[in-house]
């Protein structure tokens, strides 16, 4: 695809500017993507119980005059009235579609069964939009950068106060922060880490997939923040690729490997996956299975370095590097 007719798809489906957040694309050309593979963990295997998801509707008084959907997964194995382990995914549609690059109902029926987690209930948020009905790609909801790429502890009272109240009237979710993470891809990685940065007495575990840790709304500045501030009890996990978007609001890939080192410096419990891949969720939904372990493991035992593991990986390449940098791709534009 000619450079000059990629921007401008991607300029039509992102919409660049501080009022719209970068969302992940697949606008690239095929023969230029870097190719990762999903693992049998990521499929459906027989006699594996299967979860349920619903799907309900949210009007929010700390983000006024917003609307959303969110839906929300139930293991097979959850237990009424027990307090449930708790797992919070933004952008959630792209999560919770069992057909698409993640699979995250799949790949938790999966792994509890295994005895890999423990019972989690997952909520899948969606962004908020303000006026009119909501559109038909939640991408597009104009309320998404002010919720996600803004650091500040909004999103989180949102979450605490709001939708984790109403999903507790029907299932028991743990007060434990320990046992309650957060994940997002791309302004979604961010906004993760921004709640549990703000409310780590509510989550502790923080996971970000191609995360925007750049200065879109202000997030270029957390790797100073991280470095000046006292360290806070949490376990994160990153995963980005040397072909990110490169644009005037920063490099990814620069931002993550800031991250990952202003993180270690502070001898934060962290883990910094590296590919080859772009700004969409096909290397992050690749190693999902084994992200997820290594974020909720109870021993000091790294599943990406036991040589035996069930998630996916590159078509001519079986391994994610860590932390080093892969020679770049040449790409058909810089987003």
């Amino acid at each position: 695809m000619r450079r000059d007719v990629w921007w401008v798809v991607f300029i039509l489906c992102s919409g660049i500017g501080l009022n719209a957040s970068l969302v992940p694309s697949q606008a690239i050309a095929a023969d230029e993507k870097v190719k990762y593979t999903l693992g049998p963990d990521s499929q459906r295997k027989p006699n594996v119980p299967k979860g349920t998801v619903t799907k309900a509707r949210w009007k929010s008084e700390i983000l006024e005059g917003t609307t959303r959907e969110y839906s929300v997964y139930v293991p097979a194995q959850y237990k009424s009235g027990q307090p449930t382990a708790l797992m919070v995914f933004q952008d959630g549609h792209t999560y919770a579609d069992e057909n698409g690059q993640f699979r995250v109902p799949v790949v938790l029926d999966n792994l509890i069964h295994q005895g890999d987690l423990p019972p989690i209930i997952a909520i899948f948020i969606n962004p908020g939009h303000k006026g009119g009905s909501l559109p038909e790609s939640p991408w597009k909801a104009n309320n998404r950068s002010v919720e996600y790429d803004t650091l500040s502890d909004q999103y989180a009272r949102f979450l605490i106060h709001e939708i984790l109240p109403e999903v507790g009237k029907t299932y028991a979710l743990t007060d434990d922060p320990d046992q309650r993470a957060i994940c997002g891809i791309s302004s979604g990685g961010i906004c993760a880490f921004t709640v549990a940065w703000e409310k780590p007495d509510s989550f502790r575990k923080v996971m970000s997939h191609i995360g925007s840790f750049t200065n879109i709304r202000g997030g270029h500045d957390y790797e100073a923040r991280i470095r000046k501030t006292p360290p806070k009890p949490l376990r994160v996990f990153l995963q980005d690729g040397s072909n990110d978007v490169n644009n005037e609001h920063g490099n990814w890939w620069l931002a993550n490997l800031q991250m990952e080192s202003a993180l270690k410096y502070k001898k934060y419990d962290v883990k910094f996956i590296g590919g080859e891949g772009e700004h969409n969720g096909e290397h992050g939904g690749a190693i999902l299975p084994d992200s997820l372990r290594w974020l909720w493991r109870t021993k000091d035992v790294d599943p990406f370095e036991q040589g035996a593991s069930t998630s996916g990986g590159k078509t001519s390449e079986a391994k994610a590097t860590t932390g080093k940098k892969p020679a770049p791709k040449k790409k058909a534009g810089s987003r």
